[in-house]
């Protein structure tokens, strides 16, 4: 495992605390990890050193900065400020080969580094944790293929694979299905400025999940000065260039606030996230909006964002598609709710750590829950929840959901807490520090 420096989560099973009351909390949350890892992979093609201040240390970040490590960049930790461990020095070199990336469970690292190896010198064996071997890459293979990359997978379409790089990219005009994920579609356009001509990107898909996180590629792009055209919808143009070297702040990633926001309505009282964006880019950004139409009033003061709630959750019926990633938390507040609620728009969270949906289906009937599986989501029928083992399925936001029906299941105990130091090593603490906070004091978790 890397040497790179993040908080571990504790590990083996957590016993869900089971709230009192109502909650009276207000916390800061780590850096997004969607953007620390986007944000890190420009740096390491700049064209000179950056600072990349409060970015998120857990897990995946680490993996996305040994892979860097081991493609020849420099990756130099300094002071931070935000309680939540250093800031990260980038200093760009030549691509080489000769290495492994180990991914891990990380798919902005399987999606994000591909593209990138094939800039190296060299070749470049990427592979991932048992439990990740599953996920899709085909599209990349395919991608990659069409624009001149040699790639060894031995038929499978799937990590591992070697990417023998030759120091370049041609570059061009593509076509990719990402029906599967927006990350495809991202990883491309991260590393298409320093393609030979730029890339004509192209998507023949039906649908494209979560289209927050290529804005936020786009807008990442753009902040370093690479020109990004959408010339029609699911088509994008980048210019060939150099990402300027600029220093740049994470965000706290707002998805990672959503079980803590939850809490509010589940419990009644209020809680508050500081550091709040007054606008972002970020899927978590919709929390607000969602949050209210399950009954939760919500005020944004400065920085400060506030879920308040009387301990009732609505029925609803939701369109996640944009953001997927908040599924597992309204799957959750869904079955605490008064009425039915129906997610639709997340087939594509069958292809995540786990089958989302049906870890989340089998979880919630394991413990007395109504739920049935639909195409692309899921319907909830509110039902008494008993206690018991909700395994974690090697998935941090299934983690997080079990914390949450646990504020009103006594004896709910999540197999694996561990899996939270995937994007979100502090969680129990900040749980913890949320259900029994400081008096008069907005405390946060140190790394």
């Amino acid at each position: 495992m890397s040497d790179s420096t993040y908080s571990p989560a504790p590990r083996g099973r957590w016993s869900a605390p089971t709230a009192t009351g109502p909650i009276q909390a207000t916390l800061r949350i780590p850096g997004s990890k969607s953007l620390t890892n986007r944000e890190l992979l420009l740096a390491a093609i700049a064209d000179g050193s950056s600072v990349v201040r409060a970015p998120l240390h857990s897990e995946d970040s680490a993996r996305m900065i040994d892979a860097l490590r081991t493609l020849g960049i420099g990756i130099e930790e300094e002071p931070g400020s935000n309680g939540f461990g250093p800031d990260l020095r980038i200093s760009p070199a030549p691509l080489q080969g000769g290495g492994t990336v180990d991914c891990g469970q990380a798919g902005t690292v399987m999606r994000f580094v591909a593209p990138l190896a094939g800039l190296a010198h060299g070749d470049v064996l990427l592979t991932a944790h048992e439990t990740a071997l599953h996920r899709p890459m085909g599209a990349m293979i395919h991608a990659l293929r069409d624009l001149g990359v040699d790639i060894e997978d031995g038929g499978s379409w799937a990590l591992p694979f070697t990417i023998r790089g030759l120091g370049h990219i041609r570059g061009g005009r593509i076509e990719i299905d990402a029906s599967a994920s927006s990350q495809f579609v991202s990883g491309l356009l991260l590393a298409a400025a320093r393609f030979d001509v730029g890339l004509h990107l192209v998507h023949t898909g039906d649908r494209l999940p979560s289209m927050p996180h290529i804005d936020m590629t786009i807008e990442a792009l753009v902040r370093r000065g690479i020109k990004v055209e959408r010339p029609g919808a699911g088509e994008w143009l980048v210019q060939a260039g150099i990402p300027r070297a600029i220093d740049v702040t994470i965000e706290p990633d707002l998805s990672n606030a959503a079980p803590f926001l939850g809490a509010a309505l589940v419990q009644g009282g209020a809680v508050s996230i500081a550091g709040w964006p007054s606008r972002s880019t970020q899927p978590g950004a919709l929390l607000p909006s969602l949050l209210t139409r399950l009954g939760g009033h919500v005020v944004q003061a400065g920085d400060v964002l506030t879920v308040h709630g009387d301990g009732s959750v609505r029925g609803a019926e939701l369109d996640l598609a944009a953001a997927g990633e908040l599924a597992p938390t309204f799957v959750g507040l869904a079955a605490l709710a008064d009425g039915p609620t129906t997610i639709t728009g997340i087939g594509h969270i069958r292809l995540h750590e786990t089958d989302r949906i049906a870890a989340l289906a089998g979880n919630l009937r394991a413990l007395g829950g109504d739920v049935e599986e639909l195409a692309d989501g899921l319907r909830i029928i509110p039902s008494p929840l008993r206690g018991g083992t909700w395994p974690a399925h090697h998935d941090h936001r299934m983690a997080t959901t079990g914390a949450l029906i646990g504020l009103r299941a006594p004896g709910v105990e999540i197999d694996e807490i561990g899996t939270t130091a995937k994007t979100l090593p502090e969680f129990t603490q900040l749980w913890d520090e949320m259900l029994d906070p400081l008096p008069s004091s907005s405390r946060s978790a140190t790394a």
